[in-house]
């Protein structure tokens, strides 16, 4: 006798549909799993078995389960409730219409279903499909996000009757998303004119940008601000954070802010990129996916994790590759990193004298790579505030700033496209003046830019027109661009 019931798994952040085949038959006493599982899956065996007697019926002495697609590797204790639900259906204890369903859940001993990683996947999955969605009732909130129906239920026994239509189970509806998360205001930041014009254009136009100055001239404080300064997610990157978190195994955040990630300098490339032992699990940059990354100082860093960088804030995703297993994982996150201009931190202090040996700062400063370098749009020397800076009031708020930037992105999303990914072709097409040109050009030799940084460049002056509202890129839009790219 024979059954399937629909389970999913996340590869990447994608979710895919895992077929849970069971056969049952009379013989010597075994249940079997097949399919790449892992230690978890194949513990299932108990808990199925526990779980099936205590709702009352009768265990068979033969099982053998296919996870399909064989070669995807399968983890964790999800696919309990798929499987039991195939077991009753194939000894013909509840009807073939109870496996029209996406499932997944782990068993108690009891029967109960506890949530298991993969609701949101489960209800990706069954979106698609058009069928219901179950899932544990106290982890239910998660697959809600993907606008299936989804039902929570607590235990194997409510989930036949929900899967049969007998049992209206817990239908779960979304809450809206909360507004706000945690961000300090622009408005605390004292003076530093310069850096928050910069911190502007990079919301604007999505631009990585790279903070270099003394200790506590504020670095810190100005890219904490920027999650205040960008607009609120659509519902569709709501979704692709909440992708990004569920595949890493974190609680998904129910809230309309872009998400922020601040990681040590003592992280590891696994935990930075995405990676680890088994299937890959995404990392920092993706589960700053539509937010903010924010590596604090980045000569810190090794060297060889930060090289590592460059391709994914080049291309936004990072391709993670395994013995039998590939995936890919967004990162179109900004990039926001703060540095001291010396190991000590006083490097052209006016204030504090540098105590670094001229080969220290040789050698701090070769952490960072040209072509890593290249890579941020906006380079802002961050200098120390004097006290009646300190003492005067503070500039606009986040608010204020967040209206002039949503206005910004207004216009690049009628183009199709952020500034930072504007490809160039696109920028060969926009209108420039005269004026403009000229200084492009001029600039190549002098500040000696590469190809790429010629093309960072331009899309640093589209968002900075973008800002003021004109069509055309003017020369005062190319020579601020140039400015906070030669600025450290």
């Amino acid at each position: 006798m024979f059954a399937a019931v629909t389970s999913a798994a996340l590869v990447g952040v994608e979710p895919r549909p895992v077929r849970v085949e069971v056969h049952v038959r009379h013989g010597k006493e075994k249940f079997a799993v097949v399919g790449l599982p892992d230690t978890a899956v194949r513990e299932a065996r108990e808990r199925v078995r526990s779980a099936i007697v205590a709702t009352g019926h009768p265990f068979p002495r033969h099982v053998t389960v296919n996870l399909a697609p064989a070669d995807l590797p399968k983890v964790g204790s999800a696919y309990d409730l798929p499987i039991a639900l195939g077991v009753l259906v194939a000894v013909g204890a509840i009807p073939v219409a109870a496996s029209r369903v996406v499932a997944i859940g782990e068993l108690a001993l009891d029967g109960a279903v506890r949530p298991a990683r993969g609701g949101l996947a489960a209800g990706l999955v069954a979106r698609r499909r058009s069928e219901r969605c179950l899932v544990g009732a106290s982890g239910s909130g998660e697959a809600a996000l993907s606008g299936a129906e989804v039902h929570g239920v607590a235990d194997l026994a409510e989930a036949v009757a929900v899967a049969l239509g007998t049992h209206p189970g817990r239908p779960v509806t979304l809450p809206p998303p909360a507004p706000g998360g945690s961000f300090i205001d622009l408005a605390a930041v004292r003076g530093q004119t310069t850096a928050r014009r910069a911190l502007e254009i990079a919301a604007a136009g999505g631009h990585h940008l790279l903070l270099a100055g003394p200790p506590g001239a504020g670095k810190t404080m100005l890219a904490r601000a920027l999650p205040g300064v960008l607009p609120d997610l659509t519902p569709e990157e709501v979704l692709d954070v909440a992708k990004a978190h569920s595949a890493a195994g974190r609680p998904v955040p129910l809230e309309d802010r872009p998400p922020f990630r601040s990681p040590h300098h003592s992280a590891t490339p696994a935990a930075i990129l995405g990676g680890g032992s088994g299937v890959p699990v995404p990392g920092e940059l993706t589960l700053a996916d539509r937010g903010v990354v924010f590596l604090d100082e980045l000569a810190e860093f090794p060297r060889h994790l930060l090289d590592m960088l460059r391709q994914p804030i080049e291309e936004g995703r990072v391709h993670i590759a395994r013995k039998g297993v590939s995936v890919v994982f967004p990162c179109r996150a900004q990039l926001v990193a703060a540095t001291n201009p010396c190991p000590c931190g006083h490097r052209g202090d006016s204030r504090t004298a540098c105590r670094c040996a001229p080969a220290a700062v040789e050698r701090y400063r070769a952490r960072l790579s040209g072509p890593l370098l290249d890579r941020f749009d906006l380079r802002v020397a961050v200098a120390p505030l004097d006290g009646a800076e300190l003492q005067a009031p503070g500039g606009e708020t986040s608010a204020e700033v967040r209206i002039r930037v949503a206005a910004a992105r207004r216009i690049q999303q009628e183009r199709g496209a952020l500034n930072r990914d504007l490809s160039r072709q696109h920028l060969d097409a926009m209108p420039w003046d005269g004026e403009a040109g000229t200084l492009l050009v001029s600039a190549v030799d002098k500040l000696a830019l590469s190809g790429r940084g010629w093309d960072r460049v331009r899309r640093v002056a589209r968002t900075i027109a973008d800002l003021t509202g004109a069509e055309a890129v003017a020369g005062d839009h190319v020579a601020e661009a140039l400015a906070l790219r030669a600025a450290t």
